[in-house]
């Protein structure tokens, strides 16, 4: 391969982008989603695979849309429902990055559901409603990263029909 012929060069770097995007999504602080949506969009521009290329850049465009809308309004809808707050969350989210540099590996985790715990109690002055506060924004947390998962995996196929088209 001529690393000169840029065509060449993203069907080279397309796949990694995606892979690693794909990976990214389940790895706290890697802007999984949209890696593995920019090595498709590159591979669309650049690639020189003409409307197959453009129809896949397009239609992964959308799904990437539909994922990021999907990923915040449906976990959103159930906090809401179970009455914990957005300052809650925002506040567990300054606790897990706390948390991510001050244990390794599993410091995000940790400190995410140590803050919202702790905010809930100090809102609600009751551990047994806190600790359900803190289920309910966990269940939300996982169910954005399913759809998030989701979103990058449909994507890849997208990519990978118009490789097997094109």
């Amino acid at each position: 391969m001529d690393v000169t012929d840029s065509g060449g060069l993203v069907s080279l770097i397309a796949p990694i982008c995606v892979v690693v995007g794909i990976i990214g999504v389940l790895v706290p602080m890697v802007p999984g989603l949209l890696l593995c949506w920019a090595g498709v969009a590159a591979w669309s521009v650049f690639g020189g695979h003409g409307a197959t290329g453009w129809t896949v850049g397009v239609a992964a465009t959308v799904v990437l849309a539909l994922g990021f809308v999907a990923k915040y309004l449906v976990p959103g809808r159930n906090l809401k429902r179970a009455g914990v707050s957005n300052l809650t969350l925002f506040l567990g989210g300054v606790g897990g990055i706390i948390g991510f540099f001050l244990i390794p590996v599993v410091g995000l985790v940790i400190g995410f559901v140590l803050a919202i715990f702790l905010v809930e109690l100090a809102r609600q002055s009751d551990r047994s409603r806190a600790w359900q506060s803190t289920k309910h924004a966990l269940k939300a947390a996982g169910l954005s990263m399913l759809i998030e998962l989701a979103t990058a995996l449909i994507i890849a196929a997208i990519w990978v029909a118009g490789v097997l088209v094109g």
